[in-house]
């Protein structure tokens, strides 16, 4: 499956589940049946968005259709979107920030900048791959520098490394966070070169994550306080930060600020 194609099926899905969960009293229509207070019909949408029947029911069969800015913004405002959200939804529908074509590396300057810092800090690729850390990240995480290349994705150990599950006291919130957070960032996942399948072998070796994926939540990024069993210091509160290099867009600095 081609990236586009995948985009349009993450759209059609998207778009479904979040026409499931609409309050159809916001929209002032009447319950269905005897209860049923939330979803609406396709009908429905396409008549509050302004649309054909027959176009919308096109976008959630993920047909090869080019949906407009406005009509995006205009499902976005019908679901009561978060920011975070309607962005979600834009870049589905081919209206995002376009990702270069090659990849980032880990120049000798980045790798220097990760070094520089006195904390902890690691660089992530598009697809959430570990490209290069700190001395301080090892110190945190010291299973960093014996994994396997292939192991090395932020996405993978948060679900497959008991040793990793361990250090967060707050997994259970975390593990939610990093989903939405990696759903979001549609370039790691459904542009041509995040093509990894990352998704798919994460899903398989951890039932957990398959079932916050399939509920489609997205989440947006805001610095924020993170706590770690740390090997020598013990429970460690850190602020994290996260920054994008101006010379590799589509690479991630993750900092650990101690508090």
């Amino acid at each position: 499956m081609n990236a586009g194609q995948r985009r349009r099926e993450e759209l059609a899905g998207f778009l479904k589940d979040r026409r499931a969960r609409a309050e159809r009293a916001s929209h002032g229509l009447p319950e269905v049946g005897r209860s049923r207070v939330r979803g609406l019909r396709r009908e429905e949408v396409a008549t509050l968005a302004g649309v054909s029947v027959t176009w919308y029911t096109w976008l959630e069969q993920a047909r090869d259709i080019n949906p407009s800015r406005q009509v995006l913004d205009s499902l976005a405002r019908l679901f009561r979107l978060t920011p975070v959200e309607s962005t979600y939804l834009l870049s589905l529908g081919g209206h995002g920030e376009k990702t270069p074509e090659v990849a980032s590396e880990f120049t000798p300057a980045l790798r220097r900048l990760v070094d520089a810092l006195g904390f902890p800090a690691f660089l992530l690729a598009a697809d959430w791959t570990i490209i290069g850390w700190n001395a301080d990240y090892a110190k945190l995480y010291p299973r960093i520098d014996s994994l396997d290349e292939a192991d090395r994705n932020l996405l993978w150990l948060v679900f497959t490394d008991d040793q990793l599950r361990e250090m967060l006291p707050d997994w259970e919130t975390q593990s939610r966070s990093f989903v939405g957070s990696f759903r979001a960032e549609t370039r790691g996942w459904l542009s041509p070169s995040g093509d990894s399948g990352i998704v798919a072998r994460v899903s398989e070796a951890s039932p957990e994550f398959a079932a916050i994926w399939k509920e489609r939540d997205v989440a947006g990024f805001g610095t924020r306080e993170r706590l770690f069993q740390h090997p020598d210091k013990g429970l460690t509160r850190y602020e994290q930060h996260n920054l994008t290099p101006a010379e590799a867009p589509d690479l991630t600095l993750l900092v650990y600020a101690p508090l």
